[in-house]
């Protein structure tokens, strides 16, 4: 029943560490992808640690609410800038020569059997009044798009008609005619486009300050839930100690011998194993002596686990998933490992 508690705790810890992993992969992917201009700018311009500069940011639900209002206010001083267009439209059918380009061309009642494959977009200046008129959502979204239209008309005349003919005389005409009208109205056109453009820039950036405000909570919660995740591991690691039994002289020989076996990689990681609980112990000098009677028992159990498994793999000559690979096995070992090795970080209580 012990047994099966212990292993229950590991398997909690297995599942609770797969979901810091997650996390941790979250919040790394956030900031690795954060643009690096954007990046030193927030850096140079950031005088705020980031638990104040949580408290000086909005919450991303919040810019969210603020981006629906301001994008409504955008639209409505759009559909006024729309509608200011109107006189210049008023103007342009006024004139003595509009009356060809008022109505959409009687294609039938022309005998115009051709215009469809010459003309792509058919217009004309009350199609254009209607859209500008529109209250359904239907119309125009951008001014542009209403001049856009208006040069359209005079095109399609223009590529139509034969240059020598009166419709193409009268559109290239009325054609030079409204640019200059668009031209003294264009600086309204500009300075809106720059007010928006402006306004989104700022948006994006406190977007971005939120997100790294929330991301940076993210990291500090990780952090204390990994030292929770160490509390726990050091709580098993005493129960491991008290329960291992004696290495019998034999099986001291034996790990001996297979120490001997080891590949050079892993005869480094069974030393760094004995490094771990033995602070005096040079793994990385160039002669080592290690006294296999001078270790703990915990520390004999973990080399005598280690050196099993990995011999296992060498006599494979593969990573076989059934082995030292396999996700599962090599993620419980690993909690083995950090179990007996959490008590290097504490610091020795005086007897």
């Amino acid at each position: 029943m012990e047994s099966f508690n212990f292993k229950h705790r590991v398997d909690e810890l297995v599942s609770k560490v797969d979901q810091l992993e997650q996390k941790g992969h979250e919040i790394d992917s956030f900031f690795s992808s954060t643009n690096k201009k954007q990046t030193d700018t927030s850096k140079g311009n950031s005088t705020l640690k980031d638990k104040d500069k949580e408290k000086h940011v909005p919450s991303i639900k919040k810019l969210q609410q603020d981006a629906s209002r301001r994008e409504a206010a955008a639209q409505k001083r759009m559909q006024d800038l729309i509608r200011q267009f109107g006189p210049i439209l008023r103007q342009m059918t006024q004139h003595k020569w509009a009356w060809p380009f008022m109505q959409p061309v009687d294609v039938e009642g022309l005998g115009l059997n051709d215009y469809y494959e010459i003309i792509d977009k058919p217009m004309d200046f009350n199609t254009i009044k209607n859209q500008i008129e529109a209250n359904d959502g239907t119309g125009y979204k951008h001014v542009r798009e209403a001049c856009a239209d208006v040069r359209l008309v005079f095109k399609n005349a223009m590529k139509y008609n034969d240059e020598r003919s009166d419709v193409h005389v009268m559109a290239k005409t009325l054609l030079e005619k409204f640019e200059e009208k668009w031209l003294q109205f264009l600086p309204r056109v500009g300075e809106e486009e720059t007010r928006r453009e402006e306004e989104e820039a700022e948006a994006r950036l406190a977007m971005q300050f939120a997100q790294e405000a929330v991301h940076a909570k993210m990291a500090r919660d990780l952090s204390n839930e990994l030292d929770e995740v160490d509390v726990h591991l050091e709580e098993l690691r005493e129960m491991v100690v008290k329960k291992c039994r004696k290495m019998s002289t034999e099986e001291k020989r034996n790990l001996g011998i297979a120490l001997t076996k080891l590949s050079p990689d892993d005869l480094r990681r069974a030393l760094d194993i004995v490094a771990q609980t033995n602070p005096n112990f040079q793994a990385n000098a160039d002669e080592v002596d290690l006294d296999i009677d001078a270790q703990s028992e915990s520390t004999l159990w973990r080399l005598n686990f280690f050196v099993r498994d990995a011999l296992e793999v060498q006599s494979k000559n593969s990573e076989s998933m059934d082995g030292d690979e396999n996700p599962n096995n090599k993620r419980k070992r690993e909690l083995c490992d950090a179990i007996a090795s959490v008590s290097k970080k504490k610091t020795k209580k005086p007897t």
